[in-house]
């Protein structure tokens, strides 16, 4: 089955983005794997320090 991934615009200034490609580079991943990792490695960071997040079927679906 396939997965279902939203899909948006992001901007980012030069460096930060230069600093992202570089450790896709050296981890060996796509640039946009790399940022998928790092925002849910930060999700589960800040889930840990203020509690699960809650959504609905609905919350996804509709935005």
């Amino acid at each position: 089955m396939p997965v279902i991934k939203s899909q948006f615009t992001m901007r980012l200034d030069p460096i930060t983005h230069y600093k992202i490609k570089r450790i896709s580079e050296e981890e060996k991943r796509s640039l946009t794997n790399m940022i998928e990792y790092l925002v849910s490695k930060e999700i589960k960071r800040y889930e840990s320090e203020n509690g699960e997040i809650k959504f609905s079927d609905e919350d996804i679906y509709t935005e």
